[in-house]
Parts: structure tokens; C-alpha cells; sequence
């Protein structure tokens, strides 16, 4: 899926407090303007994938910064536009969002114009927008440079002897930092403001509904609109899905048992071609290896010309970032072997692109914002310890990293409970999974498909990946999409596919020889991003 490219501290999402928000959401929709006057020009400038499409037009929306005071303190959000319906097809518009959270998606319109087919270009303008707190919209920092930031810090790997206790003093002073520097908005970057939002976009574009298409971090917001604003939701296409029942501490601990599910599809890749690589002539062997590599690099730190050390938790990082997608298994194994000593050659290392006019750590404050905002954490590091403690035995690979401490423990209490996601409102929702997604796994998936009930449908893949709208891992869940897109029909009934048969001549990593179709997504990926 197209938000692979986009993000691989990936797949962040959760929820646990119940109680639902419609009747705060809708009155204050209506009480909007009726529609915008909007000023169409040239969007800001995007570094990386996707090229920019010269159809694509922003604007900017004005949105109230707490939607509870409609009268009060207001921020801009800034949206994007291809105008591809064709006027007799026309349904209307469908929005996109990155992922995260804390992904920039006002370039997504780009993107999506270029694997869309034609029936579904010819019935929607596609709209992208930065959400509250991110990219072009009131960005959100923490006052931190890149180096302050290190992703295997921000994603708690434990200490080498399973201690968090350095986890602990890093989230205490990065939550300092956050709640310093955030300044005003920083308590209303949430997901329900961030759905509320959308509405306000659906009514400055003069829109009766809207559709979306989104998936990870993605799913949940689509989710909770979907909830906030049941009438006013078209066609909802969630991708990689986050149970509502586990924000956000319950699906990062799910992290921990997916990366042990995806290894395994990591390990047959590798042990197939134990000749050329020499990782294993068994996945067991494989699996093995990685362990002890991992634990070596704990001991004696590996060194990479342009990404400096490369210790145990940087490298079970990179495997837990690059196993989102089977077209980056060869750069698993390029890493691996150069760590090792086998191969001289060091990987490419792709520094993360700091934008003119955003701050370098924006993506970070911004996620920190809304997992810690959407609920209330508990507060007790004693307790993620030990669950630390239990993962690392359970599932070594990552560590125990999933299960840790985020600097949520520190924060400030939400501002307000989190949505209830019910079974209540129309049957318009399309979700697609993938059996061994390691960032947003399978069971978490299971609880969101429970709680719609039947407002949804469910496709799931056998496949790893994360994302399953693939177009470089093509299935029947792509058929659907399309379908369902464009007709609104929904499969009669769950559905259970395999990806469809790789073309002869492929390298049986997903792509072309060479990978070279994952030459976006891994230089992204690199950039930090994921």
C-alpha cells in the first residue's frame, strides 16, 4: 500500500476509555459555514516520493483549535486537490491520510493519481491535507534536533539486560521537552479533533459526504469519523486495521508477537537462497543467526560510514522497519551480512530530509501528541517492566521494544475520553488486512472487525506486508477496493485471498529484478520515516 512509502515507525494506533463523542462532533458541524471560499494555488514544495502532479492545487481550511469552543482560537489545515472526476460519473471527493500518526498526507493526491485505475479517477477529485499539529498545519515540535531523536530511542528498545530503566529517563525528558514546547495546541492534536477537521474540509468543499481510503494509523481515523459523523461518511476504505479496544500501549505490545509471525516469512525468503547469502539453510538456522547477531552487536556495536553505530536495538530496528514489505528483504540481508563481516560493502543509508519551515523533530511531536492524548496511559513503569520482561522471553526479536514505556507516562491527562467505536450507522465500510502484517498484526485486526459489526466487510490476505492495498503485491483485495470504490458494493461476506501469482521473470521479493520498484519506499523508509 501506498503508505508504506510514508512512515516506518509505522503502524501506530490503539484506544481504551469509552465514551461516544457524537453528540458534541455533529452540532458543531453544523454550525460551520455552509461552504468555504477557497483560494486554489500552487502547493508547498514536497521532498522524496511521489513526484509532484502539476493538477494538484492546496488551500487551506480554518478550523476551530478545540472543536468544543466553535467560536474560539482557530488554526489553518492544509488541504490538496486533484480534480479528476469526470462531471456525468462524478460521486464526489475521497480523502487520504499517510498513517502514522504524524505523517505528512498533503502530497497524497499525487501519489494515488498514479495507481488509481480510470473508474475510480473518473468519480473523485482526490483530496489530501496535513492533519492538525503536522507538516503545513500549526506543526507541532518538542524543541529537539534529529540527533536528540534517535528512532531506536523513540521506539523503546530495553537495554541489552532488559532494563527500562534508561527507557524511563528518556520519556520523562522527552515528555518535558513535548509539554514545553507544544505550547497551546499541542493537548488538541487527537484523533477525534483530527476527524472533526475532516468534516470541517468536507463542508468548506461544499461536500453532502465524503469518502475515504486510508490504512494503519489511518484505519483508526477513518474509524472514528466514521463513528463521530455516521451519516456523513460515503465510502470508507480502512487499510491495516487498529482495534479501537487497544490504543495505543495495547497495539504497540502487539508489535513485539507480529515481528515473530513476519520473521518467518523473512526466514524462508533467506534460507531459499542460503547459497547466494549464507544467513541459513534453514529458517531456524536463519532465526538463530539473527539472534545472535543482534546479541553480538549488543555486546561489540557494528559501524556504518554515514549511519554511524549500529548496536543490537539499531539492528533489530532496521529488520522491524524493512520487514514491512517483502521487496525490502534484500536489504534485511545486506545489512545483516554487512554487519557480520561478510560483505565490505557498506548499504545505502538514506538521511532523513528536513524541510524548509517544519521542524526537524515534527513527525515525533506529533505522534507523541496524539498516542498520548487520544488516552490516558497508565502510569506505573513498574508494570511495563515486567511485561518487558515476559515479552523478551516470549518473542526476543524486538526485545521486548513494543511492550515499553512512551513518554505518555508524563504527559498531561486528554483534554477528553476517547470515541466509542459502535456497530451503530450504515454498512459502508471496506477493511483489508494482511495475515502477518507486523505493524499493525492480524489480531488486532479481529477486534476492529468485531466492534463495526455489520457496518463492515473484511478481506484478508495471506500475505506479511504492511499494507494490503499493494500495488507491487497485487490480490483480490485490490479487486474489491476498486469495486467497492466505484460501484459501493461490498463483498456478500468476509473474504479470505492469497496474492495473486508472481509474473514470471520477478526476483520473488515483490518486485522487479533488483527490487528496483521498492526503490521509493526504501529510500523513505531510510530517510527515518518508517
Amino acid at each position: 500500500m501506498l503508505m508504506i512509502r510514508q512512515k516506518v515507525v509505522g503502524g501506530l494506533t490503539a484506544l481504551t476509555l469509552a465514551v461516544g463523542l457524537g453528540a458534541v462532533a455533529v452540532p458543531v458541524a453544523q454550525a460551520a459555514p455552509a461552504a468555504a471560499k477557497l483560494v486554489w494555488k500552487d502547493c508547498p514544495p514536497e521532498a522524496g516520493w511521489p513526484p509532484h502532479d502539476p493538477r494538484m492545487l492546496c488551500t487551506t481550511v480554518t478550523v476551530p483549535l478545540d472543536h468544543r469552543r466553535p467560536n474560539g482560537r482557530t488554526i489553518e489545515i492544509a488541504v490538496s486537490r486533484i480534480a479528476t472526476a469526470k462531471p456525468g460519473l462524478r460521486r464526489g471527493v475521497l480523502l487520504h491520510n499517510g498513517g502514522g500518526p504524524g505523517t505528512r498526507s498533503l502530497h497524497l493526491p499525487s501519489a494515488y493519481a498514479q495507481v488509481y485505475p480510470q473508474e475510480v479517477l473518473d468519480r473523485y477529485d482526490l483530496i489530501g491535507f496535513d492533519p492538525r499539529g503536522i507538516g503545513h498545519s500549526a506543526p507541532l515540535t518538542c524543541g529537539r534536533t534529529e540527533a536528540g531523536l534517535p528512532t531506536e530511542k523513540v521506539l523503546p528498545f530495553p537495554a541489552p539486560d532488559g532494563s527500562i530503566a534508561p527507557n524511563v529517563a528518556f520519556g520523562k525528558a522527552l515528555a518535558r521537552d513535548c509539554l514545553a514546547n507544544g505550547g497551546d495546541v499541542l493537548p488538541y492534536v487527537t484523533t477525534a479533533n483530527t476527524a472533526r477537521d475532516m468534516d470541517r474540509i468536507r463542508i468548506a468543499l461544499g461536500e453532502r459526504r465524503i469518502s475515504y481510503f486510508s490504512g494503519s494509523y489511518g484505519s483508526y481515523l477513518g474509524t472514528v469519523y466514521a463513528q463521530l459523523f455516521p451519516e456523513r461518511a460515503d465510502r470508507f476504505v480502512l487499510d491495516s486495521l487498529v482495534d479501537p479496544a487497544r490504543i495505543w500501549h495495547g497495539m504497540w505490545s502487539l508489535w513485539d508477537s507480529g515481528a515473530e509471525l513476519r520473521f518467518g516469512d523473512f526466514a524462508a525468503w533467506a534460507a531459499e537462497r542460503d547459497g547466494e547469502l549464507g544467513l541459513g539453510a534453514t529458517p531456524a538456522e536463519v532465526r538463530a543467526g539473527f539472534l545472535a547477531l543482534a546479541a553480538r552487536l549488543d555486546r561489540t556495536p557494528g559501524h556504518h560510514p554515514d549511519a554511524g553505530e549500529v548496536n543490537g536495538n539499531r539492528f533489530r530496528m532496521l529488520y522491524r522497519g524493512l520487514s514491512i514489505h517483502t521487496a525490502l528483504f534484500p536489504e534485511i540481508a545486506a545489512w545483516w551480512r554487512y554487519l557480520d563481516g561478510t560483505d565490505a560493502q557498506a548499504p545505502a543509508w538514506y538521511p532523513r530530509v528536513v524541510e524548509e519551515g517544519i521542524p526537524a523533530d515534527n513527525e515525533v511531536a506529533a505522534m507523541l501528541a496524539v498516542v498520548c492524548g487520544d488516552v490516558r496511559w497508565n502510569r506505573d513503569p513498574a508494570s511495563y517492566q515486567r511485561e518487558v520482561t515476559d515479552h523478551r522471553r516470549r518473542y526476543p526479536l524486538l526485545a521486548g521494544m513494543g511492550a515499553n514505556v512512551f513518554p505518555c507516562l508524563w504527559w498531561n491527562d486528554p483534554v477528553e475520553p476517547p470515541v466509542r467505536i459502535t456497530d451503530r450507522g450504515p454498512a459502508n465500510i471496506l477493511l483489508l488486512q494482511n495475515l502477518r502484517d507486523p505493524s499493525t498484526p492480524y489480531a488486532g485486526a479481529l477486534g476492529l472487525r468485531e466492534a463495526l459489526g455489520g457496518r463492515a466487510r473484511m478481506v484478508t490476505v495471506d500475505a506479511g506486508n504492511h499494507g494490503t492495498y499493494d500495488p507491487e503485491a497485487p490480490s483480490c483485495a485490490i479487486a474489491e477496493t476498486h469495486r467497492f470504490l466505484v460501484t459501493g458494493q461490498l463483498p456478500a461476506r468476509d473474504r479470505f485471498c492469497r496474492p495473486d501469482p508472481v509474473p514470471a521473470g520477478t526476483d520473488g521479493a515483490g518486485g522487479a529484478p533488483g527490487a528496483a520498484k521498492a526503490g521509493g519506499t526504501a529510500a523513505l523508509f531510510a530517510r527515518g520515516m518508517i
